[in-house]
């Protein structure tokens, strides 16, 4: 008996190892009864299309069966119409038939020697199947015909084909002699479904037109789809949602467990940390909020110190009593210039982290904003020779704040001139594609490796190259931020030696 019971119970064991392991994994339980579930509505909707599918072809070849059987009385019955028309022209030569469709009638001897004649008008030829005795049908040029044994003559009848059946009832159908050609209708391939005319060795042959007997089921493949899909995607969002609230409650109590099983000491240093990346937090915001409200104490002395040296360089009271004095006021101008500029990108940097840079979205004109930001730098670009231009330049409408749109080229401009050698080029393009407007600022410079790539765009981030001036490293970086939150994206592309391209993309508006 432990023998027997030995592989029940290993199974049982087995069965319940998986089971456990499920019940643990709920990431791994949830997909695998999703995909048993669609698999089993994706074998059920198969089968019941296997099944309707050959349920229209089976109700497809019934009526074509039907048709045929139809089609062979038709013709049996004209055969036989015109078969006592040819008797009664065979027992009186002299009667004048009146039949539709009747061509001419011949009456022959055993032999083949020819007796009676209806007209003139073309004589038919008795077929040598005919001697046998039995009856025939025979192609005769454009026509058809039959023949058959009446007391001890032959009687052999012409006609029209076309009289054999109505045309409609030969549409994709056709009547068949053995070892000839369609006598009436036409040969179509596919399949076929025949019946024999009664009394005559003839065939009627009907064509089974599968693309229109499957043409309601093409159209419910759409319903298929949904049976497989729909339920599918449903289990799919509602397991997403009862995993989601599930993990969620074992998050919770897996921390209460954590909790109540730490020590003391534990549990304070857990206490500690999470008040210290609270107040990292706070301190983050903090600072945050100092950069941005220092605009006005540090930008007022530093405006009197500019402003001084100026008056000082230019000599406005009289000459300053030594050239170096009027050298040394000018160097503090320009450096005081450029300290300026680079606070106020540190400022601006810190109200759009802060969310104190207001943006007012509106229907703009890109290209009308790219020309008059490189008609604004074209002054810089001539001092140093570089050719700074915009090539092609395509109207669109996007929506966007027109201030943060001219910061964002300009800051562009510079980085592209900055880091363009003289003699170079910088070219602006505004273009469409789809639904999208594009513009493009590629310049002549030394480009940026793979690893700088990666790099730009991050707050003081510098990259230094001989002969070029950087600033504080924030102009990249400011105009991705702005141009996040204009829902558009900035990109750069670029190779160390052949320049650089940045890409602005924004959605376009329809006009």
């Amino acid at each position: 008996m432990r023998g027997i019971s030995a592989p029940f119970d290993a199974a049982a064991g087995w069965a319940d190892a998986v089971a456990r392991l499920l019940t643990r994994n709920i990431r791994l339980t949830v997909p695998l009864c999703l995909v048993l579930i669609f698999g089993c509505f994706a074998a059920a909707t198969s089968l019941s299309m296997r099944m309707d599918r050959q349920h229209a072809l089976s109700e497809a070849a019934l009526f074509e069966n039907a048709r045929a059987r139809d089609l062979a009385a038709v013709a049996g019955t004209a055969l036989d119409r015109f078969a006592q028309i040819g008797a009664v022209f065979a027992a009186s030569p002299d009667a004048d038939p009146k039949a539709l469709g009747l061509r001419n009638v011949a009456v022959f001897d055993r032999s083949g020697a020819m007796l009676a004649l209806l007209h003139r008008l073309g004589s038919p030829t008795l077929p040598r199947a005919a001697l046998a005795g039995g009856r025939t049908v025979f192609t005769a040029g454009k026509g058809a015909g039959i023949s058959f044994p009446w007391n001890d003559k032959l009687v052999v009848v012409t006609f029209d084909a076309a009289a054999l059946a109505p045309p409609g009832l030969l549409t994709r159908a056709a009547l068949l002699a053995p070892g000839s050609r369609p006598l009436a209708g036409a040969w179509v391939e596919g399949d076929q479904l025949s019946a024999p005319v009664r009394g005559w060795p003839l065939t009627a042959v009907t064509f089974l037109d599968s693309a229109s007997a499957l043409n309601a089921w093409y159209g419910a493949l759409p319903l298929y789809l949904f049976v497989i899909l729909g339920p599918a995607l449903a289990g799919g969002w509602l397991a997403a949602l009862f995993v989601g609230a599930f993990e969620r409650q074992q998050k919770a109590a897996h921390a209460i467990r954590s909790l109540k099983a730490v020590r003391p000491v534990e549990a304070k240093l857990m206490v500690r940390l999470a008040q210290a990346e609270r107040a990292s937090l706070e301190a983050a915001r903090a600072k945050s909020e100092f950069i941005a409200h220092m605009s006005h104490e540090l930008r007022t002395p530093l405006n009197a110190v500019i402003g001084f040296s100026e008056v000082i360089g230019e000599g406005f009271y009289g000459p300053a009593g030594h050239p170096k004095y009027v050298e040394y006021a000018r160097d503090i101008a320009e450096a005081g210039r450029n300290l300026h500029a680079k606070i106020g990108d540190i400022l601006e940097f810190a109200n759009i982290e802060a969310g104190r840079y207001p943006l007012h979205p509106q229907a703009v004109e890109l290209s009308d904003i790219a020309a008059s930001c490189v008609e604004e730098h074209k002054g810089r670009a001539f001092s140093r020779r570089i050719d700074l231009a915009i090539g092609f330049a395509e109207p669109g409408l996007v929506r966007a704040d027109a201030r943060a749109l001219r910061r964002i080229f300009s800051n562009l401009l510079v980085n592209a001139l900055d880091y363009t050698k003289d003699g170079g080029h910088v070219r602006l393009d505004v273009r469409e594609q789809a639904d999208t407007m594009i513009a493009t600022i590629a310049d002549s410079g030394a480009g940026f490796s793979r690893p700088e790539q990666g790099k730009a765009g991050r707050a003081f981030q510098r990259f230094d190259r001989p002969g070029a001036i950087t600033g504080a490293g924030l102009g990249l970086a400011i105009a991705m931020e702005l141009a996040r939150r204009m829902g558009g994206a900035l990109k750069l592309a670029s190779e160390p030696g052949s320049g650089s391209v940045m890409e602005l993309r924004l959605l376009k508006l329809g006009r």
